[in-house]
């Protein structure tokens, strides 16, 4: 694969400039062919690499467009391999025009996150901090820009080589005892630092795993369910929340039937609002089948809006607290009472369930009018209760790592139950390299090739 020379538009549609970027054994060669310098007269293949070259992008005689062109040489590249970048005016007919001027003279398109594989393959990152790029492009945050830029500078790929390293040095030990068997009198590794070694890898391991319930509501967002009786304002509320007309408002019952979900960063913290079917009997079938999501997202929201009509307050608590409150044990619940204009006086004490679950907070509102929109924004904050992300934190935020760190941390407890039960060195030297093996796979030391298919299919092109 990495013999074809690929080119692609490395930037979107409809700016001032747009680069297209090229990597590959023929490069410099190919883009030498279809370029001109304005004034130095030396061609790209004698230019000095990290150079920028003036000139014109031709098709025989006919100019297409001026342009710089930056030459880089392998494996001093993002690639590892010979690039150039030519960055021209962001017409789509001129970007079109090189581009199949680059396939004429022996170029392919590039497949999305083909140039970011390259690098891989080459050495010039792990897999780890292949997969940080995407994140990092795709941060809507300071928080996720700060997570992924530390992992694709490789904070989270050394911190997994001190654990491999650990983990080699343990298992060497005990292999070496293994050797001299024969030996009883020797013993190469002291079972009482092994303990302390394999409980220290543990702890580190556990912290990881722990972080990714942070770093999933980081990346992609806390998820937050509004749910209620119908007519009770959720998709008004949706809508105040989002600044925008995202969810039909309407006075007939029954008006919203499946889940609708978007984003919006409060405070630093994207919130994800799902926006769910009001909870009636009914025998509409599509209603029935929206109101068993409505349940399915409870189930997976960190956050419940609980919207209540304050002019029907009583009747809707009493006939929801059952399906509602034992789904929200564990959940940060806050019962809004809605259409607080249209009520003289409302005493959320008495309101109130009983019975509730811990985390509950209360606030009247109204959505419609948007009165007290700011202070539910403030109730938001609080109960995501997001640390600061300082741009030295490891914390996991890819669900590929999380899976293969969940394998690893299994791995070091057999190891510690091994060492507690006294063992005999093979069995906890296989326990041992089970863990090395889940460390590994997440840097792509032993990943197949469909695991990177499935990993790099989700670039955008040019990166």
């Amino acid at each position: 694969m990495n013999q074809d020379t690929i080119c692609a538009i490395a930037t979107a549609q409809g700016g001032a400039i747009g680069i297209i970027r090229i990597s590959g054994p023929d490069a410099i060669n190919i883009t030498s062919r279809i370029f001109i310098p304005a004034k130095t007269g030396k061609t790209l293949t004698d230019s000095k690499p990290y150079t920028l070259t003036f000139g014109h992008i031709r098709n025989k005689k006919e100019i297409i467009d001026e342009v710089l062109v930056s030459l880089f040489r392998a494996p001093h590249s993002y690639t590892g391999e010979n690039c150039t970048e030519i960055t021209c005016h962001g017409s789509s007919y001129i970007l079109q025009q090189v581009m199949q001027l680059l396939i004429k003279h022996g170029c392919r398109i590039a497949q999305p996150g083909e140039y970011t594989q390259r690098a891989f393959l080459n050495g010039k990152m792990d897999l780890s901090q292949a997969e940080a790029v995407a994140d990092l492009i795709a941060s809507s945050s300071a928080a996720t820009h700060r997570l992924a830029m530390n992992q694709m500078r490789g904070g989270f790929s050394k911190e997994l080589a001190n654990l491999r390293n650990q983990l080699l040095h343990f298992t060497s030990l005990i292999e070496l005892e293994l050797d001299f068997s024969d030996h009883e009198e020797l013993e190469f590794a002291d079972r009482t630092e092994l303990c302390q070694l394999a409980n220290n890898i543990e702890a580190v391991i556990s912290r990881l795993v722990n972080s990714f319930n942070v770093g999933n509501a980081i990346k992609n967002g806390v998820p937050v369910a509004i749910i209620g009786e119908t007519n009770a304002g959720k998709s008004t509320l949706l809508n105040a929340l989002l600044n925008e007309e995202k969810a039909i408002v309407s006075d007939i019952h029954g008006t919203t039937r499946d889940v609708i979900e978007d984003t919006i960063n409060i405070g630093g913290i994207t919130f994800r609002f799902i926006d769910t079917a009001g909870i009636r009997k009914t025998d509409d079938a599509i209603e029935i089948l929206g109101i068993e999501r409505t349940f399915l997202k409870l189930e997976q929201a960190e956050i419940v809006l609980w919207m209540i009509d304050a002019t029907d307050a009583a009747s809707q608590i009493s006939q929801l607290s059952d399906q509602i409150l034992p789904r929200c044990q564990g959940k940060h619940l806050i019962l809004v009472f809605n259409k607080a204009d249209l009520v003289l006086d409302i005493n959320l004490s008495t309101l109130s369930p009983t019975h509730l679950p811990d985390n509950v907070q209360s606030i009247s509102l109204s959505a419609k009018q948007r009165i007290h929109i700011n202070e539910l924004q403030q109730m938001l904050i609080a109960a995501a209760n997001l640390p600061s992300v300082t741009p030295n934190d490891i914390i996991v935020t890819n669900i590929r790592h999380y899976e293969a760190l969940t394998h690893a941390l299994e791995a070091i407890k057999r190891v510690q139950q091994g060492l507690t039960d006294n063992l005999s060195g093979d069995l906890v030297s296989q326990d041992i390299r089970e863990c090395i093996f889940h460390l590994s796979d997440i840097a792509g030391e032993i990943t197949n090739d469909m695991v990177l298919q499935s990993i790099f299919e989700n670039f955008c092109v040019g990166k």
